[in-house]
């Protein structure tokens, strides 16, 4: 990957894609490793506590030795952000993962690295989507309590039958066949006025921007709903949009065959978001 990053791992700051694990690293093995990605865009970091409090929780989920805590992992995190121009639009990806073991890993060999790297602010654009035929695990076949990368080769075969298909995403379905989320983004659709929402059920990740944006607009007035979702209710929407870290908030304008319009209740949700982090997005002295 061509862009400009720089990792911290053991007390050194690295330029460029350096090498962390070696050919007995279990995690190189074994994907026993978790992550959290946070965004940065002119020196506001939104949510960074809350991305580097659920790396710790994802660590704890799949049984790691935390070797740093939180306010030590936003530290480094504002250190690698100030390594770029004050205009660098951002992505903070904290990292844990396991060094020793044979299949069972070692507790104790956890290591921790975190990368902030160069990436733009996706366009505010219509996205396109199929339903995906590969379905979310449940939490007794998968750490689905964690932002594990163990779980992402799923999200990848969802994501590449989808473009293989002239579509940019997935819808995708849980174990019973209700609608989980979008491959790597959480759901939202509007019916008759009313914003609805998959219920976490352990199926997928509840993302933090979802839930910034359920707070959001709630504090607007708006109503919010988690429930069970079909895929003939998304059929039957009038808006549906999706929330994620990396594009926050983007318009939905088609699911297989059903097209929407971009509609007011995406639009009103992004503003609030980015009216949220120039509030509350700056470095905490």
């Amino acid at each position: 990957m061509d862009r400009k990053s720089f990792t911290w791992k053991d007390g050194t700051w690295f330029e460029g894609n350096e090498p962390m694990l070696g050919p007995m690293s279990h995690a190189w093995w074994m994907a026993s490793s978790v992550f959290d990605g946070a965004r940065s865009f002119g020196r506001l970091a939104p949510d960074l506590d809350r991305h580097c409090a659920r790396l710790v929780k994802s660590g704890k989920a799949f049984g790691m030795t935390a070797p740093i805590n939180v306010e030590e992992i936003i530290a480094l995190a504002w250190k690698g952000i100030e390594k770029f121009p004050q205009d660098a639009e951002l992505y903070v990806r904290p990292m844990m993962y396991f060094e020793d073991g044979f299949v069972a890993p070692n507790t104790e060999s956890t290591k921790f690295i975190i990368t902030v790297f160069d990436a733009p602010m996706p366009e505010w654009y219509g996205v396109t989507a199929m339903v995906s035929s590969f379905r979310r695990p449940t939490p007794e076949a998968a750490p689905t309590n964690a932002k594990a990368s163990c779980l992402y080769p799923n999200v990848a075969r969802a994501l590449m039958e989808a473009r293989q298909n002239g579509y940019g995403t997935a819808v995708v379905l849980d174990a019973m066949g209700n609608v989980a989320e979008f491959a790597t983004n959480n759901l939202f659709m509007v019916r008759n006025g009313l914003v609805q929402t998959p219920a976490p059920n352990g199926a997928f990740l509840s993302g933090l921007t979802r839930h910034r944006i359920i707070e959001l607009l709630r504090g607007d007035g708006q109503e919010v709903e988690e429930t069970t979702l079909t895929l003939s209710d998304l059929a039957a929407a009038d808006e549906v949009f999706l929330t994620g870290n990396y594009s926050k908030v983007q318009p939905v304008v088609q699911v297989a065959e059903t097209h929407y319009q971009i509609g007011p209740f995406a639009t009103r949700a992004r503003e609030l978001y980015f009216e949220f982090a120039e509030k509350e997005g700056r470095k905490k002295i």
